[in-house]
């Protein structure tokens, strides 16, 4: 059986048959025991059970950073957790970053702790998530992080910033040129997608090099994430844009 423990919830994989679930929380000494059947929309909503308990609500900490949360409302990929950290260690001092599907902070909130950025603008377009990022923002003790509610399409434009992250993997090449427009010269794009293996070192930088506007695109890394579906990889490009 394989699980994640988030804060003090179980989230438990299809193989669960014959737990017994009560003996698992004290095991785990968690609260409650879940199972996310998928997430959905472009809001990122999850599809749940709770199999044990009825608490959705915790706080989970990562890399020296604290996430408030309720996952029946909105998702947690633990998976990303080191994305997440490595991309706070590259913001440079005095950086204007966009943070471009934001959520509850999943990138914001680690470059808050651990980068010196002028102000990171983090929109999102979920009620649910925002609200738990504006609660992130004062439980992380912040003042950099300016959270916007709305599309990242209209929102994105009304914006300029060195570096842009675009932590979200359905349809994300939609959203390219709003945040390609919005850099400025020589910034940084992080563009997460998920694409075949056999495509993975082509299709991503095509994506952007079409939205560029003639806009010279320097590919600087190609970075694995992790396994999406068979033969379908999650990756993030970071490209600059000249």
């Amino acid at each position: 059986m394989k699980y994640k423990k988030i804060g003090d919830i179980l989230i438990l994989d299809n193989s669960y048959s014959g737990c017994d679930f009560e003996e698992l929380s004290a095991k785990h000494k968690v609260k409650t025991i879940m199972k996310i059947n998928h997430i959905q929309g472009t809001k990122r909503e999850p599809v749940y059970q709770i199999l044990y308990g009825n608490e959705t609500e915790t706080v989970n900490k990562e890399n020296g950073c604290l996430f408030k949360l309720d996952l029946a409302k909105v998702m947690w990929s633990k998976g990303n957790n080191n994305e997440r950290l490595r991309i706070a260690k590259l913001v440079e001092d005095g950086e204007t970053v966009i943070d471009m599907f934001a959520g509850i902070g999943y990138f914001s909130i680690p470059i808050g702790v651990h980068a010196n950025a002028r102000e990171v603008i983090s929109i999102e377009i979920n009620p649910n998530s925002y609200e738990f990022l504006c609660e992130n923002i004062k439980l992380n003790k912040l003042d950099n992080i300016t959270p916007v509610l709305g599309d990242c399409k209209v929102e994105t434009p009304k914006y300029n910033a060195d570096r842009i992250i675009m932590g979200y993997v359905k349809t994300t090449h939609h959203y390219l040129k709003a945040a390609i427009d919005s850099l400025n010269e020589g910034g940084i794009l992080h563009y997460h997608e998920t694409v075949p293996e056999k495509l993975m070192k082509t299709r991503p930088i095509e994506r952007i090099i079409s939205q560029a506007g003639g806009r010279e695109v320097e590919l600087l890394k190609i970075n694995k994430i992790k396994k999406y579906a068979p033969g379908v990889e999650h990756v993030v490009v970071d490209a600059r844009i000249s």
